[in-house]
């Protein structure tokens, strides 16, 4: 099983971004919630959002609220994040993840079961 996220880069503070995470081994159709989490240097790694791949309910962190936005692409087995109005605390490493089995809100705990390799997202301001 492998996420493969791309689409990271350099941008500048109001620029946009997509971010996206494609599955192999295992297609997302069978997962249960798929989302995003980030690391910034010298913190945690963070819950970003998550979306549940059959019905597409979601769920964001606050600070991402209204720039940020989770979907998925059944046909092209892929997912996006669509970031929005970048600032420099979005500068951060971003991971894809997946649970099989569990909801958006065991993945907000930082349980998952499969993680990507991360993409670097800087933001300049």
């Amino acid at each position: 099983v492998q996420l493969v996220e791309s689409g990271g880069g350099l941008v500048q503070a109001g620029d946009s971004l997509r971010l996206s995470c494609q599955a192999s081994g295992l297609p997302f159709r069978m997962y249960s919630t798929v989302g995003w989490f980030r690391q910034a240097p010298g913190k945690e790694r963070e819950f970003v959002a998550g979306i549940n791949w059959k019905d597409g309910s979601t769920d964001l962190t606050d600070s991402v609220k209204g720039r940020f936005t989770i979907s998925r692409d059944n046909v092209k087995n892929t997912l996006y994040l669509q970031m929005n109005s970048l600032k420099a605390e979005d500068t951060a490493v971003y991971y894809c993840a997946g649970n099989l089995f569990e909801p958006i809100a065991t993945m907000q705990t930082g349980s998952v079961d499969y993680w990507g390799q991360g993409t670097q997202v800087t933001v300049s301001s």
